[in-house]
């Protein structure tokens, strides 16, 4: 449109124009505007925040509803064993807790094992308690009580049991399961009385000196009206030195029957 046509348009068609275009701007920033700051913002539930809970130490069940009471799914990323936590319960989390998520965010979860796996028993014997201690951890297993008993190597592990039962290296048991050593007190060289055996029974007196770490040496079987039979009626310490004794030492007992003599 050359300059002469547009001198002979109206001023009054001209004016429509002008405001025919300034409608035309004004609907382009209404609908810019209004999807950037009023449908955006309301679709991605802008402003909208939830505080995560808190889920370590909780159920699967408990777990679940809280998630579902605020709005919030959840994935199980990783299942591992803990000892000293009860299966099925939640370790850990991510987003941590209290962190601000969106509504519908998913929330990773590592839960603890209901069946503990299984690994060998390390070697101990001849370990400090603090060394087998740190063998016990990095194997996945946990120091139980330690005992001392009657044995010249000085804080050394002797043995080691699970559940009352003598547990060798390289045996299979559950990780987490709780050890028991037996260490030496070193007393091999501390003078002990000697315990009074007469009157007692055979199995009794057995027990009494292995927990005093003596040795039944001799047992020799003769009759004696005096005592029951299967009753010490005699002892002598075949390799004491004087009257004191010692851990080690050799016990030889006369018994009340007619055994065989060893």
């Amino acid at each position: 449109m050359n300059a002469s046509l547009m001198m002979k348009i109206p001023t009054q068609t001209k004016k429509d124009l002008y405001t025919h275009i300034a409608i035309l701007i004004s609907l382009f920033l209404v609908l810019f505007f209004g999807f950037f700051f009023v449908y955006l913002p309301w679709s991605t539930h802008h402003g909208e925040t939830i505080k995560v809970p808190n889920l370590k130490g909780m159920t699967m069940e408990k777990m679940e509803e809280l998630v579902d009471a605020n709005d919030l799914t959840y994935e199980i990323s990783d299942c591992t064993f803990t000892a000293d936590k009860p299966p099925l319960t939640i370790l850990s989390q991510y987003p941590l807790p209290n962190a601000l998520v969106k509504s519908g965010r998913k929330i990773y979860i590592t839960i603890n094992s209901e069946t503990p796996p299984t690994i060998k028993m390390p070697g101990l014997i001849g370990l400090s308690v603090r060394s087998a201690e740190q063998q016990l951890l990095i194997s996945g297993l946990r120091k139980g009580i330690v005992h001392e008993i009657n044995d010249p190597r000085v804080k050394e592990v002797i043995e080691m049991q699970v559940n009352g039962r003598k547990i060798e290296a390289g045996a299979t048991i559950p990780k987490g399961t709780m050890v028991d050593l037996f260490i030496g007190n070193g007393t091999a060289n501390v003078e002990m009385e000697l315990p009074d055996l007469v009157g007692k029974p055979l199995d009794e007196v057995n027990i009494i000196l292995a927990g005093m770490n003596l040795t039944v040496g001799k047992i020799y079987y003769e009759a004696n009206e005096e005592f029951q039979p299967g009753v010490v009626f005699k002892q002598v310490c075949a390799t004491c030195t004087g009257t004191s004794i010692h851990p080690g030492d050799t016990i030889d007992l006369w018994v009340v029957g007619g055994g065989e003599n060893q």
